[in-house]
């Protein structure tokens, strides 16, 4: 009978956050797993090869035929086929940058809390200098020297916003130190790397997993940005923001070759982002 009561009470506590979830987090999260799912499958969903051309069929109208159910575009590519394998695209560009990103940053951000000194002075200055700088023109500088390659496309995406990382994470080091078990596991003997790995990084982890949800949306944005000014992704490749740039020259003609990307880029970064506020208000102890 305790087994049953106990089990009964761990499930309710299990679930009681997602109970009390607003219904627009609720929205945003299904939109996510769908994003999510696209990035995933989106080869086997998709009804065509997203290259597929069928010149008779140029300029379908949405919602007409079944057989394009989102319409063509001016080469007849079925739009459909097309936004799953871009949203893909776009979607892994995101992770991975979003992955190194987080990874120099939160690197950085030890360091600087672990040696102090003009190791945190050199870091958190050339963090300020980072910041000052609109990461744009330094992404449209470096891509028109050196020309747009997919993986130096990929590690400068990933190379955006990570001083937010370090001042972070500096930061919540700083503060772990203040306290107890820290220093205790100093005292013991326990080599400060392990300190840091296997004690404060889990302690500190949310915050970092907010902020991982702050800045993914804006990667996004900034691939999209970049693909638009035709300095991101190439053709024959495709990503959100290579069929705005591409649908923009029809828009009188063919609105529904920007519309449809447009609206995947603007409800994935919103929904993002209204998860990344709902994650710090339940993270973070002073707003609740």
């Amino acid at each position: 009978m305790a087994t049953a009561v106990t089990s009964r009470l761990s499930k309710r506590s299990f679930w009681a956050p997602f109970q009390r979830m607003p219904t627009s987090i609720g929205l945003c999260c299904a939109w996510i797993s769908v994003v999510i799912f696209v990035g995933i499958a989106a080869r086997w969903v998709a009804p065509y090869e997203y290259l597929h051309q069928d010149p008779l069929a140029r300029f379908s109208k949405p919602f007409i035929s079944a057989a394009h159910m989102l319409g063509t575009d001016y080469l007849g590519r079925d739009v459909v086929s097309n936004l799953l394998v871009a949203t893909q695209t776009t979607l892994m560009i995101a992770i991975i940058g979003s992955l190194i990103c987080a990874i120099i940053g939160t690197s950085l951000g030890l360091l600087a809390a672990h040696f102090g000194g003009w190791v945190d002075n050199a870091i958190m200055g050339f963090s300020d200098a980072m910041a000052s700088i609109p990461f744009i023109i330094v992404a449209l500088g470096v891509l028109a020297i050196f020309g747009s390659s997919p993986l130096l496309f990929v590690f400068l995406v990933g190379f955006a916003n990570w001083e937010r990382y370090a001042r972070l994470t500096r930061g919540l080091v700083l503060s772990a130190k203040e306290e107890g078990y820290a220093e205790a596991a100093r005292i013991v003997g326990v080599p400060p790397m392990r300190i840091y790995l296997r004690h404060m990084l889990p302690n500190i982890a949310g915050p970092l997993i907010v902020q991982f949800t702050v800045n993914f949306p804006e990667i996004i944005l900034l691939e999209s940005g970049l693909s638009f000014l035709g300095l991101g992704i190439q053709p024959p490749a495709t990503s959100l923001g290579l069929m705005v740039a591409d649908g923009r020259s029809y828009l009188a003609i063919a609105w529904w070759l920007v519309a449809f990307p447009g609206a995947v880029i603007v409800l994935t970064t919103l929904s993002i982002s209204l998860l990344g506020d709902y994650l710090r208000d339940r993270f973070d102890a002073r707003l609740r």
